[in-house]
């Protein structure tokens, strides 16, 4: 058994090459094989977003604070809010941040294939970003 104490990892920025705006990233697990578990805490500032990708093994989110956006390919992208989870198949094209004016903080989970938690494609442009999300019945 392994315990990580709360500050013994650093935070780190998140890669400019994946990611517009400021996204801090804290590790929370990566299980040693055979596990193949992969999980982080990412807080997006307002704006913030990451790039285009796909999972091999898909991926869940929680969102853990804040009101932010998940978008897919062709379609309007989904408000997402602090208690919410999101189920993103393998293989789906899509994108996730914060909303323009608000941060959110979720918690990333996905499993590794061959060594490999994410293919990343190119950046989601100020125009898909900025699309009027989608409304979902029932919530405000």
């Amino acid at each position: 058994m392994d315990i990580y104490e709360n500050g013994s990892r650093p935070t780190r920025k998140a890669r400019s090459d994946w990611f517009t705006g400021t996204v801090w990233q804290d590790p929370v697990i990566e299980a040693p094989a055979p596990a193949r578990v992969r999980a982080l805490r990412v807080g997006f500032e307002p704006g913030a977003r990451t790039a285009w990708h796909t999972h091999p093994l898909g991926q869940t989110l929680y969102v853990l604070s804040g009101t932010g956006l998940v978008g897919l390919r062709e379609a309007a992208p989904r408000v997402i809010r602090a208690g919410d989870t999101v189920w993103i198949p393998p293989g789906e094209e899509h994108w996730h941040g914060a909303g323009p004016e608000t941060g959110m903080v979720h918690l990333a989970i996905q499993e590794a294939e061959d060594g490999q938690v994410a293919n990343w494609l190119e950046k989601v442009s100020d125009a898909d970003y900025l699309t009027p999300p989608q409304t979902t019945p029932n919530r405000p």
